[in-house]
C-alpha cells in the first residue's frame, strides 16, 4: 500500500472525526479517530482511546470533536453539555471567530470511522479506496519517485 501526493496539490484542510462511546469493555471509555487531508491527500491520521470516561454519546463525540457542531454554533449552553471540561470549548471559540467551519458528515460518508470500530469488509474496503490508498507494485513506486524529482 502507498501514498501518493501530486505536486499541485490543493492546500485546503479538511477534518473527519468520530468517537464511539464507551465501547471499551474494561474501562468503558470511548475511541476517539481523525483523519486529515491537505486538498485530497491524506496527511494525518489518528485512534486514541480518551483519557476520561464519558457520561454520553455527545460527550463521546465532543471531546473527539465531531459533533461539536451543536454546541459550537449554538451561543446557547445546554445543561447535558456543562460538565465537558472547559479546554474542549477550544473548537467553539475557533468557530465563532470564524477560523474554522464544522459539518455534521452523514455515516455513509464519515471516514474516521475505521480509527473508532471494527468495520464490515466492504465499508472497510471503501474507506481506503477514499482515503487514496492503493496496492503499489516495486516498479510503480520507481516511476512516482522519477516523477516527483
Amino acid at each position: 500500500m502507498g501514498l501518493w501526493y501530486p505536486k499541485d496539490s490543493s492546500f485546503e484542510l479538511t477534518a473527519f472525526s468520530n468517537a464511539d462511546h464507551a465501547r471499551c469493555i474494561d474501562s468503558r471509555k470511548s475511541t476517539s479517530g481523525g483523519i486529515q487531508f491537505l486538498g485530497d491527500k491524506l496527511v494525518s491520521w489518528m485512534s486514541k482511546k480518551q483519557n476520561c470516561t464519558t457520561i454520553s454519546s455527545t460527550e463521546a463525540e465532543y471531546v473527539a470533536l465531531s459533533s461539536a457542531i451543536v454546541i459550537s454554533c449554538n451561543p446557547v449552553q445546554h445543561s447535558h453539555t456543562k460538565h465537558i471540561h472547559t479546554r474542549y470549548h477550544f473548537i467553539k471559540e475557533q468557530v465563532e471567530n470564524g477560523i474554522i467551519e464544522i459539518y455534521l458528515v452523514r455515516t455513509e460518508y464519515q471516514l474516521a470511522d475505521m480509527f473508532t470500530k471494527a468495520l464490515a469488509e466492504d465499508r472497510f474496503k471503501y474507506i481506503v479506496r477514499r482515503i487514496g490508498m492503493r496496492c503499489l507494485t516495486p516498479a510503480e513506486l520507481e516511476v512516482l519517485a522519477k516523477e516527483s524529482t
